[in-house]
């Protein structure tokens, strides 16, 4: 019987420590999740904190100081007209903050003036009630981390947040499939980001050196554009965009069209010749000149008989009539024919 009693209150003793220990985990973790983080001049005069209040990522509520108020003010009214501006627009950060529903603003009430300055009493604030410092101030970013205070650096935030490479590098990556658009093909960088290069379809599965354009931030991720780099780059362009268009018109033309025009490629080409044109020859009068007419005209007389031929006695040729350079006639030649048979 005693032996079961203290079984029994082992078991109440264990759960009962179980029960603590449970309890004390839960509150450190509630404790840390809702720090006070207590906001500097420099986070106000920003205006970045809007943006991050706006995405839900501040849990904790946020405490400004009523001194880091009184700096704003001072500086507002102060004699240089950009120190002027820029407090006047952390004060309207303030009141835009205090008007944001998924976001606690506090005005903590620590004095209207900081004896030992804004940034120490900060830290002050800080340390006693176990919060975090909200700052871009590189100064007091290194005075915060060598007291161990925690620190929400906005600059920081932003460098971890921004792209790995910006529009105008240079890097080679691979290819691996197409893109929405005939001529596209993606990549993918170390990180998961899809990089759309424009015309390099043909490029597909290869490494190629791809200069980035531009970069899209959309709710579903981050995607980036890019462009093959080379100088071939031109051929491969003036190549896809002649794909494209061809796959575009071939996508309009009904089926039919299609069809016949693929059986008129089939069939050899006729070449149509145009036929004979008969082309009018005008008639050209034959004319004849007024002497040889009359020439045939004329009745010869009858011829007396000729001398006996004396084959003793060489013969004599006749003269050949001269001309004295002229343009030969007909009549020349029908005179040298009669000269001949004489």
């Amino acid at each position: 019987m005693e032996l079961l009693i203290i079984l029994t209150l082992l078991v109440i003793a264990a759960e009962t420590t179980y029960l603590v220990a449970a309890q004390t985990v839960k509150l450190k973790h509630s404790k840390k999740q809702h720090m006070p983080i207590f906001v500097d001049t420099s986070v106000l005069i920003d205006g970045r904190i809007i943006a991050i209040a706006e995405s839900g990522f501040i849990t904790s509520t946020l405490f400004i100081p009523r001194t880091v108020v009184g700096e704003l003010q001072f500086l507002a009214d102060n004699a240089d007209t950009e120190k002027r501006t820029r407090a006047r627009h952390g004060l309207d950060i303030v009141k835009e903050l205090q008007a944001m529903a998924n976001v606690k603003v506090e005005i903590f009430n620590d004095g209207t003036k900081a004896e030992d300055g804004v940034d120490n009493q900060l830290l002050k604030l800080a340390k006693e009630y176990n919060g975090a410092v909200c700052t871009i101030d590189y100064n007091l970013n290194k005075v915060a981390q060598v007291e161990k205070i925690p620190v929400l650096n906005v600059n920081d935030l932003a460098k971890t947040l921004r792209m790995a490479y910006l529009p105008g590098e240079k890097i080679r990556l691979e290819l691996t499939q197409k893109g929405n658009d005939q001529h596209q093909a993606v990549g993918h960088l170390a990180d998961g980001t899809m990089v759309v290069v424009e015309h390099a379809k043909a490029q597909i599965g290869q490494t190629v050196e791809i200069e980035f354009i531009r970069a899209l931030q959309t709710a579903a991720g981050k995607m980036m554009f890019a462009r093959l780099v080379g100088g071939g780059d031109r051929d491969v362009i003036k190549k896809a965009a002649a794909q494209t268009k061809r796959a575009e018109v071939k996508a309009q033309l009904p089926a039919k069209i299609l069809k016949s025009a693929r059986r008129e490629r089939a069939q050899p080409e006729r070449v149509e010749r145009p036929e004979p044109v008969a082309i009018p020859v005008p008639e050209i009068p034959k004319t004849q000149p007024e002497t040889h007419s009359r020439a045939k005209s004329q009745t010869r007389a009858p011829r007396e008989p000729r001398a006996p031929r004396d084959d003793t006695q060489p013969q004599q040729k006749p003269a050949p009539r001269k001309y004295n350079n002229r343009r030969r006639t007909p009549e020349d030649s029908l005179f040298e024919l009669l000269d001949k048979q004489d």
